[in-house]
């Protein structure tokens, strides 16, 4: 049986060597706990940083979403509020029709402040077609400027929809076509109030009478544009908890794969202080003495 050669320069590297390691395990362990982080440079887990990569880039995407959420429930808010003004005012409008209607009860005078009335909701409805949300025409589709309709009920804006990403594959409009409400030019509600107008400034009993079936319609069609928005928030609303919802999750993830546990750190910490001691006090027994050892 063959019995290899031990020599004390062998003893001595290896020794050092097993110090050195030791040394090196305390570093990590002491940065670990500075950091409160497992993974501080791509070589300490290669693979987990893949995977930290990876999730740091989806929770960004779900913050947008939700930031996006946001933004487009903002935009469908201004536009549930405002249309809800506008069936009141179109509503109004019907009534004064009626009103007008009953010639029996009414003279020409009541009609003509009938009149005035009308005008004064076609002004209020030109103003709420004219809504904004951060400077931009709620019903002005994609145009730059800052109105959707002029003051003679021409629509203005510039076709095409504002819409909102609010998940992966979901995109949201977040604006009404004002034209899908209030109409274009001669077949918007601005004209039916004019027609209204005039026909109870005339005493025209048969006009006033279409002008209440038109504007029972129109306020048909807002009430119709309405409960489409509405439709849109709730669907907004739950994209928005979704996408919140993820990203919490995945910070959570993140966390796990990034984030040292203290306590466990610690104790490990503690372990190899402990052995790092034990290997100094072996170290100093095996290693050869010197002269001055020896003349002591």
């Amino acid at each position: 049986m063959a019995i290899g050669r031990v020599t004390q320069r062998m003893m001595t590297e290896g020794s050092l060597a097993n110090l050195q390691r030791s040394l090196g395990r305390m570093a990590a362990l002491q940065e670990q706990l500075s950091t409160g982080r497992v993974i501080n440079r791509p070589s300490d887990n290669p693979t987990g940083t893949t995977a930290a990569m990876r999730i740091r880039t989806s929770v960004a995407d779900q913050a947008q979403y939700v930031r996006n959420a946001r933004d487009g429930l903002g935009w469908l808010g201004q536009v549930d509020s405002t249309l809800d003004s506008v069936t009141g005012a179109v509503r109004r409008a019907r009534d004064l029709a009626l009103q007008g209607a009953n010639t029996g009860a009414m003279g020409q005078q009541a009609r003509d402040a009938l009149a005035i009335e009308v005008e004064g909701v076609r002004d209020q409805l030109l103003g709420q077609a004219n809504a904004r949300y951060l400077e931009r025409p709620i019903f002005g589709g994609v145009t730059s400027g800052g109105q959707a309709y002029d003051a003679t009920g021409n629509w203005v804006g510039v076709a095409g929809a504002v819409n909102r990403r609010v998940a992966d594959d979901v995109v949201v409009q977040v604006d009404v076509d004002g034209r899908t409400v209030f109409g274009d030019g001669a077949t918007s509600v601005f004209a039916e109030l004019d027609a209204l107008a005039t026909a109870l400034r005339s005493g025209d009993s048969a006009g006033i009478t279409a002008s209440i079936d038109v504007l029972r319609a129109r306020e048909n069609t807002v009430v119709g544009a309405r409960a489409a928005a509405g439709t849109r928030y709730q669907r907004i609303e739950l994209s928005a908890q979704a996408a919140d919802d993820t990203k919490t999750s995945l910070s959570n993830h993140l966390s796990t794969i990034e984030n040292a546990d203290l306590a466990e750190t610690t104790v490990h910490l503690k372990l190899q202080e402990v052995a790092y001691q034990a290997a100094l006090g072996a170290t100093s027994r095996v290693l050869q003495p010197s002269l001055l050892d020896f003349l002591r």
